[in-house]
């Protein structure tokens, strides 16, 4: 059905065009163009923005910067866009290189990620970045002989309850098909599992996350008896949906094309978002009833529904992710289809699988609106979506464009959100807002909490004593605001 590697090629090489069609684009901005021009300017964004206590946005492209090898960049809410640091300026890429995924802002303020290239061995590394561009390489990856540590890390971090950060590996560990590891803040590295293809094999694009059980949760690209995808590739299976525990015991709840003609999906290759039913949603980036990718639900004891089957008009092969907006509806990205063909879209869709697009890329006179979201979306809390297309743009340095940052205001109105997401009582979180200045109360699910206004965009808390899990909710001068989550108290 499909060919892994040239697909993972097409992730950083292909580029959409299509002539513009007016069509209209309301509540749509584009804030910035890459631009590689100097041998500094990042280019060809690839992976989501994660929102910084300053308010501002940080992301990686996959290329650009001095070595052309990617780079890490800041973005204001008004389109002040700033590369960080280049990859691979010390000798042999040893700093790491290719910055396909996004980040992650740890509780101490730094950002880290990792690079799928570069390290000592050329298999990826993880990294520390401060907010002023020092960068510390954590770990490089098949640092042991037949890489049991693993390789080639596609995803980002996630930080988890216990404060350590949590990612997979693309290939290596016992048996090549990739691992999951835990890694502490100062780069000690654990492998708690490795996928074998019975419980899942080669994790691609999407990070982990942990579940409100305490379980880890993401897919891989390939895994399980079908032999619909292999294609003669060394992959074998569609993909699956995996549950690790966090003492790494590993297994598969959903191995896809499972049903006739891969009608239930194919090629899983974003991560999975939990929604406030407690049920998972993603996106297959192949099968369905058209074979175009799909959206689907699964519950946490594996029983999976398809939400909609993409059909090239609507977008098609689906690589990102969902986030789930306030009004409790999923948002997403296609990098190709739409109205104007090939240029990919923006979508919103509701539990029960009520489908609308939102925006079609390339309607502006050559694309300078973008083109190929391969990225998800974030919601920032302001209310806004914000995300990037790896084309299009105003740029002339790169064919087709080397990429836009853009918004979408949907009319969801703001809130705050936690950092982390659960933690027991005396625990420091770190809330991230707007217009916090003045705040007169803190409270978890109803307990007040001590607090301590750093900014206009963060507030310092403890999680209070007799506190129980549910919303934490901010009274400021101007509204009240609520998490767009849950907050768990264990």
């Amino acid at each position: 059905m499909f060919n892994p590697d040239l697909w993972k090629k097409a992730c950083l090489l292909i580029l959409f065009f299509s002539p513009a069609i007016a069509l209209p684009a309301q509540n749509f901005t584009t804030l910035a163009s890459f631009d590689k021009t100097d041998g500094r300017d990042p280019g060809y964004p690839a992976a989501p923005l994660v929102q910084g206590t300053n308010g501002n946005f940080y992301g990686t492209t996959a290329a650009g910067g001095t070595s052309d090898e990617g780079t890490v960049f800041e973005i204001s809410p008004t389109g002040k866009l700033a590369a960080l640091y280049s990859f691979c300026t010390q000798p042999g890429c040893t700093d790491g290189a290719v910055a396909n995924a996004g980040l992650v802002q740890g509780t101490d303020g730094n950002l880290y990620g990792t690079t799928e290239l570069g390290g000592t061995n050329n298999f990826g590394t993880v990294f520390k970045l401060t907010s002023a561009g020092k960068l510390t390489t954590l770990y490089r990856f098949c640092s042991q002989s037949g890489c049991p540590d693993g390789a080639q890390p596609s995803a980002g971090l996630m930080q988890a309850a216990d404060g350590n950060f949590y990612g997979t590996t693309y290939s290596g560990g016992a048996d090549g098909g990739g691992t999951i590891f835990k890694i502490t803040k100062a780069g000690v590295l654990t492998t708690l599992a490795s996928f074998d293809g019975s419980n899942g094999q080669y994790p691609f694009f999407g990070s982990l996350i942990q579940a409100t059980n305490g379980n880890f949760y993401g897919t891989t690209l390939a895994g399980g008896p079908s032999t619909e995808c292999s294609n003669g590739t060394p992959l074998s299976g569609c993909g699956a949906v995996f549950e690790m525990t966090p003492s790494g015991d590993l297994t598969s709840i959903y191995t896809f094309c499972a049903l006739e003609n891969c009608t239930d999906g194919a090629a899983p290759y974003g991560g999975l978002v939990q929604g406030e039913n407690g049920n998972f949603y993603g996106t297959t980036s192949q099968g369905g009833t058209n074979g175009d990718g799909t959206v689907f639900e699964i519950t946490p004891a594996g029983k999976l529904a398809t939400l909609h089957s993409f059909d090239a008009v609507d977008g098609y092969f689906p690589e990102a992710g969902l986030v789930q907006g306030p009004d409790g509806n999923f948002y997403g990205t296609t990098p190709s289809g739409g109205a104007n063909g090939v240029s990919g879209t923006l979508f919103e869709i509701t539990a029960t699988g009520k489908f609308a697009t939102l925006h079609s890329f390339c309607t502006q006179p050559n694309c300078t609106d973008g083109a190929g979201p391969f990225a998800g979306l974030i919601q920032a809390t302001n209310g806004s979506f914000y995300g990037a297309t790896f084309a299009g743009g105003t740029s002339s340095n790169c064919s087709g464009g080397c990429g836009t940052i853009f918004s979408l205001s949907n009319g969801l109105s703001p809130f705050v959100e936690t950092r982390l997401s659960s933690g027991s009582v005396g625990s420091r979180v770190v809330i991230l807002g707007n217009d916090l200045t003045g705040a007169t109360a803190v409270s978890f699910n109803g307990t007040p909490a001590v607090f301590t206004v750093v900014t206009e965009t963060e507030i310092t808390t403890i999680v209070p004593t007799s506190a129980t899990t549910g919303y934490v909710s901010v009274t400021t001068p101007q509204r009240p605001l609520a998490s767009n989550k849950k907050f768990i108290v264990p």
